[in-house]
């Protein structure tokens, strides 16, 4: 081990150290992540396929999710794939879904441990890969581990087209009419039809690859979370990393809206 490695190793350990004494009302119960620089990480780290970025980028999704379990987080949020994903050519897209698949295959194997939940437009993809991401969700509903919402064919506003499409076809089949609906429509009518329906919103978002905005992640759930941006790209993001987002958080007083 190198000098500069046995510093990251002191200095991640004294971090460690520092958030398990560190009140639990100031750590993030949600967790969300945009894993960003997939393909830059590969360029940069000459491969010829720019694919082995986001193979690489997967396999590193359970060591964030132990990161996660072992700071005490309940729910994760992991941004794979966007709706304008979706419009990239076919010699692009078709691998990037593929591994998308395996990897939320892994995620439900019977090794693991986390509930899975699916956040997004499931019939903007293909018949094959929503089945089998409908399979793997299925197959977690019982286990006890943190909830990991897997958000493939996301953006934030479908998200609320949807939500908002749901709330009027619900009240429709009641009866209800446009004016009726009018009268009593507020947030929490348009949260309870979100693709997070029932979770608490995102305390902590993060975004690897040195991006500073939100490209409509989570638009609605934001509103009040405390934002983190990584210079490193996803395949490169260490525990230290995840450490010091935690940390500045812990660091920070939040306002809810002021």
């Amino acid at each position: 081990m190198g000098v500069r490695d046995l510093l990251y190793s002191v200095y991640e350990r004294r971090l460690s150290w520092k958030l398990a004494r560190t009140p639990a009302e100031m750590m993030p119960r949600h967790v969300a992540l945009m894993l960003d620089g997939n393909r830059r990480w590969a360029r940069d780290a000459g491969f010829v396929d720019v694919n082995d970025g986001h193979r690489v980028g997967a396999a590193k999704i359970a060591h964030l999710l132990a990161w996660c379990e072992e700071a005490g987080v309940e729910v994760v949020t992991l941004w794979l794939l966007s709706t304008d994903n979706l419009l990239r050519p076919s010699a692009e897209l078709e691998p990037l879904l593929k591994i998308i698949t395996d990897v939320v295959d892994e995620l439900s194997g019977p090794a693991a441990r986390w509930r899975l939940r699916l956040v997004g437009a499931l019939e903007m993809l293909p018949r094959p890969m929503a089945d089998r991401l409908t399979a793997a969700a299925a197959r977690t509903v019982d286990r006890p581990g943190l909830e990991l919402n897997i958000a493939v064919g996301y953006g934030g506003r479908q998200e609320i087209a949807d939500a908002v499409r749901k709330l009027l076809l619900q009240h429709a089949e009641t009866g209800t009419t446009i004016e009726e609906l009018a009268e009593v429509l507020d947030v929490d009518h348009i949260a309870a039809h979100l693709y997070t329906s029932g979770q608490p919103d995102p305390d902590l978002v993060i975004r690897t690859s040195g991006e500073q905005r939100l490209s409509g992640f989570l638009m609605w759930q934001s509103a009040h979370s405390e934002f983190w941006f990584c210079e490193a790209y996803w395949p490169a993001f260490r525990r230290i990393d995840f450490l010091r987002a935690l940390r500045d958080y812990a660091a920070r007083h939040r306002r809810f809206g002021s």
